[in-house]
């Protein structure tokens, strides 16, 4: 199966008052036709700011300034205008963090929801309300007509959270940019959301780039897995390998940080320090201050690409973490 979404050296940076925030630091990878994606970190490593690039959503003060964004063949960042607008909402859509604030407040959810349907089909707006119910039945939205002419402002967390779900599911996407779309819900909602989601994905055949800073998530919903730190993908690789034997100082880091249910009675080891002002980034590796394998080496040179560890894993490193055989 081919490539469906290909990111080369992307670069993205946002002007600010005190200067210019470098938010995507020459991030590559590719993602398959119907694999689940999984890009995960800390809170300001620039997940969001590459799931906006893609779909070309950039506020006015943020900008592309190098790479290539290539989908189903197409660079996205060279392509017309009208291209990119056809294909947003219909071939990929994007599920935003604060679903509550995403939608507007004073339209029905049917109205927002049959927009998406005869923006992209020649369907009437009677046949896009009955394709809207169902997709909201297929989420577990209990009733589903009188969830169609309520207000954004009526509902809860999770109700909103579903229909921003259903709005960028219903046209069948072949990618879904879902940003941290678990975070303002409970657990339990959230394993049912995400259960639904994988069902969704499964049936639509629809390729998922998840967003999350939760590794619990990760683990539940991932089939490969990208790392960011500081703008930069320090690691990839399948979901396993990535929990059982991370290859980055920051991911290893990042898991021993996470209470774990087998291991009672163990402290846990926070990471120290805090991520580099993105303002103000050295040419070295943006996790150097805080890395407790770093050499003289990483002191001298710029900051590593990703390089080939095992099959399918990467990491960007100079002294990765090591294993024993075994373990």
């Amino acid at each position: 199966m081919g490539s469906l979404l290909q990111i080369e050296d992307l670069r993205v940076e946002f002007r600010v008052p005190n200067g210019v925030v470098h938010a995507v630091n020459g991030v590559t990878f590719a993602q398959d036709e119907e694999e689940v994606f999984c890009i995960v970190g800390e809170s300001g490593a620039g997940k969001s700011a590459l799931g906006l690039a893609v779909m070309g959503l950039l506020p006015d003060n943020g900008a592309v300034t190098g790479g290539k964004i290539i989908f189903d063949g197409v660079d996205l960042l060279t392509a017309p205008d009208e291209y990119v607008r056809e294909l947003r909402g219909k071939a990929m859509s994007l599920v935003f963090q604060d679903a509550q604030s995403a939608l507007n407040p004073v339209q029905t959810i049917g109205s927002q929801l049959t927009e998406v349907i005869i923006t992209h089909s020649q369907l009437n707006r009677r046949a896009a309300g009955s394709v809207c119910q169902e997709m909201l039945r297929e989420l577990g939205v209990p009733d589903p007509r009188r969830m169609m002419s309520a207000y954004p402002f009526t509902l809860s967390g999770g109700q909103c959270q579903r229909v921003m779900l259903a709005m960028a599911m219903v046209m069948r996407p072949r990618l879904l940019i879902a940003d941290e779309v678990t975070s303002s819900v409970d657990v339990t909602l959230q394993a049912e959301i995400l259960e639904r989601l994988k069902e969704l994905s499964r049936d639509s055949k629809s390729a998922i780039l998840l967003i999350t800073h939760d590794m619990g998530v990760v683990a539940n919903m991932a089939r490969r897995v990208g790392v960011m730190y500081a703008g930069h993908l320090v690691e990839t690789a399948q979901l396993l390998p990535i929990f059982k034997q991370p290859r980055h100082p920051y991911t290893w880091s990042l898991l021993q940080s996470l209470p774990r249910l087998d291991a009672a009675g163990r402290r846990l080891q926070a990471l120290r320090g805090a991520p580099p002002d993105l303002i103000d980034l050295s040419s070295e590796c943006p996790f150097l201050p805080r890395c407790p394998k770093a050499l003289s080496r990483c002191r001298a040179e710029s900051t590593p690409g990703l390089f080939e560890l095992e099959s399918e894993h990467w990491a960007a490193c100079f002294n990765p973490m090591t294993y024993p055989d075994g373990e």
